[in-house]
């Protein structure tokens, strides 16, 4: 597709009200006018056959669709030949990602989310998009907020789904995460589009299944109201994640192995997030591979050791400090009995 802006949709098109405001609100993530194709992500499900008719409609020969089959489910093969046939008669090309080596582990759903991500971003990559679209919702914004307030979570959690991140290496965008579920079920349904309802969608074993109907049940809880705190939250987000960049940048430097920062006058959290980039630096550098490393993982009781003056090990980095100087580097080597 040639680098040039994209216009937005006729006036004759059966859906040029909604896809006006698809087209606004995609360009909105992106950050500037859509210039190449978008590959969107269609399970299949109404949210995501809603964008696609949205994207159809909004952005004419500018879209490619992708569905993954986690290979989890004997249905997902049909559902997304599903997917593949309606592109067809839209005149949209699509591809049916499958992971490599069969999903597992503790969460399936964590292990499922990362390989699909895997699989979308490289399927961009190889078709030349701007950018990969997913159809999460306000509804989905509330039930995250509402599931990671319940775990404990910080800010950052809290803020839920961005508008627009990097993942895999390719820009994400998330065009309807104004919309509500109701509203997307309603385009699909007037466009006379087929989709599939996922069973475990309804299966209680989730964790988003629970919180799902615990919004259904508790009209006075409001999604939008909650999207709106973790939007908010995502902007509070964005303004630390800033100053940290910048205090990274006049405060941390190479310690021999290892990383120094200077935290003298600093509050928790910002010695909170110098401290876990410096451990996945140090990681990194030092390619530590076991125990496993999260940025999001908890670093409480490293830094309550180190406000007193004592020496922590987290993920295979052994943290020492110095006054107000904290030092990171590889933890030595376990000694065998």
């Amino acid at each position: 597709m040639s680098r040039r802006a994209v216009p937005p949709p006729s006036a004759s098109d059966p859906f040029a009200q909604e896809a006006e405001r698809f087209h606004h609100d995609l360009t909105r993530a992106l950050g500037e006018p859509v210039r190449a194709r978008v590959l969107l992500a269609v399970s299949g499900g109404p949210d995501s056959m809603a964008m696609l008719t949205l994207a159809h409609a909004a952005f004419p020969g500018g879209i490619a669709v992708a569905t993954v089959d986690h290979r989890l489910r004997p249905q997902a093969a049909a559902e997304a030949a599903m997917v593949a046939t309606h592109c067809a008669t839209l005149g949209v090309p699509h591809a049916t990602l499958v992971p490599e080596v069969p999903i597992a582990g503790a969460s399936i759903q964590a292990a499922a989310r990362h390989a699909r991500y895997r699989l979308l971003a490289a399927h961009a990559q190889a078709i030349g998009a701007e950018a990969l679209a997913t159809a999460h919702h306000v509804d989905d914004q509330a039930e995250t907020f509402l599931m990671r307030a319940a775990r404990g979570s910080g800010i950052a959690g809290l803020a839920g789904v961005r508008p627009r991140a990097v993942i895999e290496g390719v820009v994400v965008v998330r065009p309807v995460l104004e919309w509500r579920r109701a509203e997307l079920r309603a385009i699909v349904r007037r466009a006379e589009v087929p989709f599939v309802d996922d069973p475990s969608n309804h299966d209680p074993a989730h964790d988003r299944t629970r919180f799902r109907r615990l919004l259904d049940a508790n009209e006075w809880l409001g999604p939008p109201q909650l999207a709106r705190s973790a939007a908010a939250l995502a902007e509070a987000d964005g303004d630390v994640r800033a100053i940290v960049d910048w205090l990274w940048a006049e405060r941390a430097s190479p310690s021999g192995r290892g990383i120094r920062i200077d935290v003298t006058g600093l509050p928790r959290e910002l010695r909170r997030r110098l401290a876990r980039r410096a451990i996945g630096r140090v990681i990194e550098s030092a390619d530590v591979v076991a125990p496993r490393w999260s940025d999001s993982a908890n670093i409480e009781a490293l830094l309550d050791a180190l406000a007193v003056g004592k020496r922590a090990t987290q993920a295979g980095v052994l943290a020492m400090p110095q006054g107000e100087l904290w030092r990171f580097r590889p933890a030595p080597a376990r000694r065998n009995a």
